[in-house]
């Protein structure tokens, strides 16, 4: 077997669907310039993702024919979160109807909903063994509810499947998309998450379909209709913020009550991508973590490799017991 190696996450451009000759990943970003590559510090370091785990957990995926977050977003931590058989399912295709600038998921127009897919979610977590799944989604502007019953039907059917098993979902902004969210809130997921993913600065250049408030309302929204649910939020660093505005981030979610903020570094998957502008130092990681837990919220993971659903599990269980003691506390 080999040692263990770095993790490449520059992806090529000419990733194409069902073959060479159709169309390419990314159509949107074929004629941009190519952006600069800075060289990965020692610090962004990750195993590959060799192990027997791992190949059994991608048969159960490929098996029930499921998209992975995992794959689509070429995420670092693929071979340590599959070695441990935890895998984040994303729903409602592999085709996303928007264009952000960081994210490696297919862009175009999506094929219909899969009926089926709420069913073979269900029987996966279930031979997965999963005690808490993480589900996530493609924005799906194209439906008239940006897929919100599709997503509850998820929940529900997982929830069905495996009662003992927590649900973390991450969705989309469900922009214009009116009584959407109540329809996924009603299915009672234990956290909701949406992440922001950068500054609202950056928003034109980096997450252009997206709107930086209306995705702060969302979030107090989620606190409005069902307090019991835990929210939780991300942004990416190294797309050119400044220190002062990450903080405004963290001001901007304290006021929406969420509870969880993770803060990753920005890796970018091609030439074609937003350019990583710096790798951001794990002690400015630490200080951001030790200002976010000062301003209120219950859980904070800041690190170069954190990802939404890095450790979510873990995660999850902290984040209950510091509501617990945060309840006595108070009493």
């Amino acid at each position: 077997m080999p040692g263990p190696q770095r993790w490449n996450s520059m992806v090529v451009l000419l990733d194409t669907v069902n073959g060479p000759l159709a169309r390419p990943r990314h159509p949107e970003k074929a004629r941009r310039p190519d952006t600069p590559v800075l060289k990965k510090p020692d610090w962004i370091r990750v195993r590959a993702p060799v192990s027997r785990a791992y190949a059994q957990t991608q048969e159960i995926v490929r098996e029930h024919k499921l998209v992975t977050v995992c794959e689509e977003a070429g995420c670092p931590n693929i071979g340590e979160c599959w070695e441990k058989k935890h895998a984040t399912f994303m729903v409602m295709g592999d085709t996303c109807t928007r264009a952000c600038s960081f994210c490696n998921v297919r862009t175009g127009r999506p094929d219909p909903l899969d009926p089926k897919e709420p069913e073979h979610i269900a029987d996966a977590i279930a031979k997965l063994g999963l005690s808490h799944v993480v589900i996530t989604s493609v924005d799906r502007d194209d439906l008239a509810d940006g897929g919100a019953a599709h997503f509850a039907d998820v929940i529900l059917q997982t929830r069905g499947r495996n009662p003992s098993t927590t649900i973390e979902i991450l969705t989309p902004d469900f922009l214009r998309k009116d009584g959407a969210l109540e329809v996924v809130v009603a299915a009672r997921p234990d956290v909701f998450n949406h992440n922001l993913e950068t500054v609202p600065a950056k928003y034109l250049s980096v997450r252009p379909g997206a709107r930086y408030f209306h995705s702060i309302r969302l979030l107090q929204r989620v606190k409005e209709i069902d307090p019991a649910i835990f929210t939780k939020s991300g942004i990416m660093v190294g797309l050119g913020e400044e220190r002062n505005e990450v903080l405004q981030v963290m001001d901007d979610l304290r006021s929406a009550d969420v509870d969880f903020l993770t803060i990753g570094q920005y890796l970018q998957p091609t030439r074609k991508h937003h350019e990583v502008m710096r790798f951001v130092p794990p002690d400015e990681f630490k200080a951001y973590e030790d200002i976010a837990y000062a301003k209120g919220f219950l859980m904070v993971s800041a690190s170069p490799l954190t990802r939404s659903s890095h450790h979510a599990g873990e995660d999850f269980a902290r984040l209950k017991a510091a509501r617990l003691a945060r309840n006595a506390a108070a009493r």
